[in-house]
């Protein structure tokens, strides 16, 4: 099967995206498919995709004002041209905005099917930003992905607000994790020694510092005596929350097997972000054998058994998230009981699993295809 991956981001960005869509290409080879990328073009310039498992075409692109990580691609002929000369069977959009729409519009000028996967919440975006546009947001996700022959959302969640938005044709879909390379093995008690000097429990958040992910409700977990914050990530919100969050270990981008480490040398790990479709760095967590405190919205309920892997809280809530941690804290065997559970509940959930998954929604789609045309 001959695919192209139309994505809004892909590495060396560090996102969700962009570790979807190149898990995604990794798969698709590894099967024996031959997948080629689009995407916008790095700040990093050349060499960035030395260690891409297909050709990568780069789309001219320039930064987001205000928000320098993240890059939108210019209006360019060569998303055409890139699906046309490869003679795609399928296009994959991933998180279809700018880029993904012109991937979209030339899919349907070229007669090949498109899957559409839903990965960012725009509205909730917008919303954020702006204080106004959700509406306007909708109009757009539905716009765009109801131009698909198939959408994908990653959770029940998201599956429910697109459905109630009008976005037709949409199933499931959830994202994998390295459960190798996320594992309680890696506790590195150097490390922790490092991070918590007096031994402190150590609460971590791994995600982008941007207005949206609202860190800064971890502030009450920096009051609570014998705990470590430890904030992994970066973005425009970091200098605010050096500021709001006193105490708290700021460690900035960390990747690969460091990363790896610092998950499962955390003693628990609070997602503050209510506007997820998915939370993949909760799943890394639960892979890591780390209890989770996430808001009970979004993608975490899918993920998140209350009560048993961790705690699902009140969105927005700094009190509630301060409580959590608080509770968890005091009872070292219940979270070490949550760790456990967490750890099983992932081991299922391998990036091989999803993606045959992924290659069974292509080949539904070429077949409903195929029935049409005949």
């Amino acid at each position: 099967m001959r695919v192209v991956i139309v994505t809004e981001s892909f590495p060396p960005d560090v996102n969700g995206v962009a570790h979807c869509a190149l898990q995604t290409a990794r798969h698709l080879v590894e099967r024996g498919h031959t997948p080629v990328v689009v995407a916008p073009a790095a700040s990093s310039g050349n060499g960035a995709d030395a260690e891409a498992p297909c050709p990568v075409v780069r789309i001219p692109s320039l930064p987001l004002p205000g928000y320098p990580q993240v890059r939108v691609a210019l209006p360019s002929r060569r998303v055409a041209a890139a699906i046309a000369a490869h003679r795609a069977d399928i296009v994959h959009l991933a998180s279809p905005f700018v880029l993904g729409v012109r991937g979209m519009a030339a899919s349907g000028r070229l007669g090949i099917p498109a899957v559409a996967v839903y990965q960012t919440d725009l509205a909730g975006y917008a919303r954020t930003y702006m204080g106004t546009g959700e509406a306007a947001a909708w109009r757009r996700i539905r716009a765009v992905h109801a131009a698909a022959d198939r959408t994908l959302a990653p959770s029940g969640a998201a599956l429910h607000d697109l459905e109630a938005h009008g976005v037709p044709r949409v199933r499931l879909w959830p994202r994998g994790v390295d459960t190798v390379r996320f594992r309680p093995r890696h506790r590195d008690e150097a490390l922790r020694r490092e991070l918590a000097p007096n031994g402190e429990l150590i609460v971590g958040y791994v995600g982008r510092l941007a207005p949206e992910k609202q860190v800064a409700l971890l502030a009450g977990a920096c009051e609570l005596d014998g705990v470590r914050v430890v904030v992994v990530g970066d973005g425009p919100s970091r200098p605010g929350l050096e500021h709001v969050l006193p105490g708290a270990v700021f460690l900035g981008r960390r990747t690969g097997d460091e990363l790896a480490r610092i998950f499962a040398s955390l003693d628990v790990f609070v997602h503050t972000g209510p506007f997820e479709t998915f939370c993949q760095t909760v799943q890394e967590a639960m892979a890591s054998g780390v209890p989770v405190v996430a808001p009970a919205a979004g993608g975490p309920l899918d993920l998140v058994a209350h009560g048993r892997t961790g705690l699902l809280v009140p969105p927005r809530d700094g009190a509630a998230v301060r409580e959590a941690v608080r509770s968890l804290a005091a009872d070292p065997a219940l979270r070490a009981a949550y760790g456990t559970e967490a750890r099983r509940a992932v081991e299922g959930r391998t990036w091989a699993a999803v993606g045959d998954a992924l290659i069974e929604h292509y080949t539904e789609v070429l077949a409903g295809r195929a029935v049409l045309a005949a």
